[in-house]
């Protein structure tokens, strides 16, 4: 019998000595507590382990995914993969999470930590695909682009204790009809707008209403719903003049000016009802620091007689100014900060031949340690703690809200453009000897879509 399935009952009742009673009562006492500690023990541990079957569902769906991939959704898909993978890959486990018993789902809903959890098998597979979206940029689209293997396409984000629904289009118009977004950053946040430009023209297809010169910063509108979605060029949220052509080749060093906030999202920050604003690898670049209208330093420079600060102080300089502005402005759309995108290159960095050749999700604890990418979204944690203890009312608080994708994209090394970012790569290296990798970006569609889906949770829970 489990606990708390049908009340003790007590023995039949018999006469006894005051120390047998005494003894009796101790006993007693011992079971309940003994009993108490066990209920504790396995309802806290509840998130620590998984019945052995759903592991071996698990396990089973992931080789199954690796031998026969099934059959892509799109045009363009290529021929299937072989079999190979790392042996390190298909190690055991650690001894972080699996899954949580779905019988717990229920009751434990509104505590669910949506931002902790794992990939699983999900045959479903995508809401759209490469031939159904037209908003899908050419360096995301995989499978136009030739990638051969489509079991990427197959996977869900499932945090311990609850479940993420997929991105429902029509209830989000309907919710947002005369509502103002805006996505704020860098070329992450133009893959994240793809991905859910992709979602909503299942309902409604938009218009452009406004690109600038470089298409960088872009508005589209969805007439029948009177609904607005910007797209904002912010690398750094903070002011920074920017001397690089779109093959990341520089002129001159960045100017950074970290106690400015950009003008560019700033300037237009009372027009929004909703915002989502992040930052990220930008920041690793070579630049000049500005503080109070003078140089204070530079991140990497050469033949510069200047303190060289690293990028950690510029990236938290930039965030906290960037939190002060939101902070202190009368005006309060609702705000998600999401954190920190992690690169899976291997083997190199993007300009050294590094690549990113898995084929299925990291299992919790494969990921490594990731020591750069941690220290960065460890600040992320600290600057939005130190925002959100800075606002004096709770409804204020509120609507600073904390989008920590870092976790269920760190899990994701399949999921990228890889040398996928051009058409048919490898013809072209047969010509020129050589293929460029993005492991930073996101296929489309991809593991990306799955952060629409938590925003549309988060937006439910409240």
């Amino acid at each position: 019998m489990g606990w708390g399935e049908t009340p003790w009952q007590p023995a039949p009742q018999r006469k006894v000595t005051a120390a047998g009673g005494l003894a009796a009562l101790k006993l007693l006492l011992s079971v309940i507590l003994v009993g108490l500690a066990l209920r504790l023990l396995v309802d806290q541990s509840a998130y620590l382990l998984s019945p052995p079957t759903a592991a071996a569902e698990g396990e089973a769906a992931r080789a199954a995914i690796l031998a026969t991939p099934p059959p892509a959704t799109g045009s363009g898909g290529g021929s299937l993969p072989s079999n190979e993978v790392d042996d390190t890959f298909l190690a055991v486990a650690t001894s972080m999470p699996r899954a949580a018993a779905d019988k717990k789902e229920n009751s434990q809903e509104e505590s669910c930590d949506l931002f902790h959890g794992e990939w699983v098998p999900d045959s479903s597979g995508p809401a759209y695909t490469n031939a159904s979206c037209r908003f899908i940029e050419t360096p995301q689209n995989c499978l136009t682009n030739g990638r051969p293997d489509t079991g990427y396409l197959y996977w869900r984000w499932k945090p311990y204790g609850c479940r993420v629904p997929p991105f429902d289009g029509n209830k989000f118009l309907e919710d947002m009809r005369g509502k103002h977004w805006a996505l704020i950053g860098d070329s992450i946040l133009r893959n994240h707008v793809q991905s859910l430009l992709c979602l909503l023209s299942k309902v409604e297809d938009p218009s452009e209403v406004y690109h600038d010169r470089t298409f960088k910063s872009r508005r589209w509108h969805f007439a029948s719903h009177n609904f607005t979605v910007s797209l904002i060029w912010a690398p750094f949220l903070i002011k920074a003049e920017i001397f690089e052509d779109d093959d990341g080749v520089s002129t001159s060093e960045i100017q950074l000016h970290l106690d400015v906030v950009d003008s560019d999202w700033t300037g237009q920050w009372d027009s929004f009802d909703y915002a989502v604003i992040s930052a990220g690898q930008w920041f690793s670049k070579t630049a000049v620091y500005w503080e109070n209208g003078a140089v204070s330093g530079c991140h990497y420079c050469k033949d510069k007689n200047l303190a060289e600060l690293t990028f950690e102080y510029s990236f938290r300089k930039s965030l906290r100014k960037a939190f002060q502005f939101i902070t202190s402005s009368p005006h309060k759309p609702v705000v998600f900060y999401r954190t920190w995108s992690p690169s899976h290159f291997e083997n190199g960095e993007w300009f050294s031949g590094g690549a990113c050749d898995r084929r299925v999700p990291f299992r919790p604890g494969e990921a490594g340690d990731r020591g750069s990418d941690k220290k960065m979204w460890r600040i992320e944690g600290e600057e939005f703690g130190r925002a959100i203890a800075g606002v004096g009312r709770p409804d204020d608080a509120g609507r600073l809200k904390l989008l920590d994708t870092f976790e269920l994209s760190l899990l994701r090394p399949d999921g990228h453009s890889g040398p996928y970012r051009t058409y048919h790569p490898f013809d072209k290296a047969s010509r020129t000897g050589k293929v460029q990798n993005d492991c930073l970006h996101w296929c489309l569609p991809g593991p990306i879509d799955a952060w629409n889906d938590i925003i549309m949770r988060m937006l439910a829970k409240n």
